[in-house]
């Protein structure tokens, strides 16, 4: 699949350009985190604690901020259950699902150049 950013801006002009939604979206999807808690999520439902251990080095306060945001664009769902103690689960929808069907094979091409890469460039 070959697709330059010229054919994305025939269908639709300014796509990208400074003040474009899709710059908010490439942010909250593309960031350092954002990245991270959808893959981690694409495993499948989760805890708040799982999450958490699946990310390493992310804050508390990191990964509450970015569920946030990644809820309101509609890529996670999150369900709490009337339960004692609290319970809280984190999932895809099917936007994110759909999203993440794309991104991995992405993230599967880091994962396999990222060593490699990096000895060039020291």
């Amino acid at each position: 699949m070959t697709v330059s950013l010229s054919e994305l801006r025939a269908d639709n002009p300014g796509v990208f350009s400074d003040g474009c939604p899709t710059r908010t979206v490439l942010d909250h999807v593309m960031g350092k985190w954002g990245v991270l808690v959808l893959v981690t999520l694409s495993d499948g439902t989760q805890r708040w604690g799982e999450l958490r251990r699946g990310i390493s080095g992310i804050s508390e306060k990191m990964l509450a901020s970015t569920l946030k945001t990644l809820e309101a664009d509609g890529l996670v769902q999150r369900t709490a259950y009337p339960e004692v103690p609290p319970r809280v689960e984190y999932a895809l929808t099917d936007l994110g699902r759909d999203l993440m069907e794309r991104m991995l094979p992405l993230m599967a091409w880091v994962a396999d150049h990222a060593d490699g890469m990096l000895d060039r460039s020291a």
